[in-house]
């Protein structure tokens, strides 16, 4: 009889901790991805009873799953739209959680030094007007490089993205014909250039096609290595894309709205990088399952309060003082 009893305890002992788990699932922006399996992986650690899986499947797809309910939570490096938020049955709280930026990498080979891209250029090469290497637009911008008499390849992305998002709102800020011509969206509809999915997609064209151009997000260029330039920001200044950089972008953006909606790019500091965003984890402020609710709250407070510690170390940076307050106070309302 002991022995049975034994066995019996032991089989509810293994048994409850799985039974007693709560699963959330989530997805969306690829950007954010190693940060976000890095803090669900840390809040796991201290509650072992929730588990927090995350598909990173782009920002679109991330807006179009949580508009559907199919997930707990969406994630996006663009803000939903009016439409978007009056399509959903039900109120959507954007959250920011970390800084990063566009960069324009690129593979040309022969040149070994920094490039430099004014907005003019910038958007020339990817309306198809600035064909060249040797256009006058890059010349100027980079006196003494030898740029060749060689084509330009553009290389945007396929999918829907939040990096393009940011790259096409960045450009129709500074150009007028880039906003007639295309505007600004996760998807666009691109006057010229090849596709490819993904950031993995975009820089495996740039390594193969001598001459390409395209855009990456900060993280993604520093881990793998790639070539990238800076840009002129808003106060005249040429930038590079720094944690530093991305920073003060933010801390000399427009004041920060109450739903956090905000856009940061071409920022007026005079350090600031001018293709710079938050990104967002989308939030029901109503869980279908209050328990859930609940756990989302909690994990967004220990985001806030310890999860912003762990930022540099994966190349992001960190919400500014005054934004982690207001975002702790939006954590209130999720249940």
């Amino acid at each position: 009889m002991n022995h049975r009893i034994v066995l019996l305890l032991a089989g509810l002992a293994f048994a409850l901790p799985v039974m007693g788990q709560t699963q959330l699932n989530g997805a969306g922006a690829t950007f954010p991805y190693p940060m976000y399996s890095k803090w669900f992986s840390e809040y796991h650690k201290l509650h072992p009873d929730v588990e927090i899986n995350y598909q990173s499947i782009g920002s679109g797809g991330g807006i179009r799953q949580v508009l559907n309910g199919t997930v707990d939570f969406g994630a996006s490096d663009g803000p939903m739209t009016d439409d978007q938020l009056k399509e959903a049955k039900f109120k959507i709280l954007h959250i920011p959680t970390v800084l990063g930026a566009d960069v324009p990498a690129y593979n040309l080979s022969g040149v070994n030094a920094e490039l430099k891209f004014t907005p003019e250029a910038l958007a020339g090469i990817f309306l198809g007007k600035i064909q060249k290497w040797n256009d006058p637009a890059l010349t100027r911008a980079n006196p003494g490089v030898n740029l060749p008499d060689k084509s330009i390849i553009v290389i945007h992305r396929s999918d829907g993205s939040g990096t393009t998002y940011i790259f096409t709102d960045y450009l129709s800020k500074v150009s007028k014909e880039w906003e007639g011509a295309a505007g600004k969206g996760t998807s666009v509809k691109w006057p010229v250039g090849l596709g490819g999915k993904g950031n993995e997609g975009v820089a495996g064209q740039i390594r193969q096609l001598d001459g390409a151009i395209g855009y990456v997000e900060l993280v993604y260029a520093v881990e793998n290595k790639i070539t990238y330039g800076s840009v002129k920001n808003a106060a005249g200044n040429f930038v590079k894309a720094t944690l530093d950089s991305v920073t003060e972008a933010a801390a000399t953006a427009p004041q920060m709205p109450a739903d956090f909606r905000v856009s940061i790019t071409n920022a007026p500091g005079k350090t600031a990088y001018p293709i710079s965003s938050f990104t967002w984890l989308l939030i029901p402020e109503q869980a279908k399952d209050p328990k859930k609710g609940k756990i989302i709250a909690d994990f967004l407070t220990w985001m806030v309060n310890d999860g912003q510690k762990m930022t540099n170390q994966l190349s992001y940076a960190p919400l500014p003082a005054n934004v982690a307050e207001k975002v702790k106070a939006a954590i209130k309302q999720v249940h």
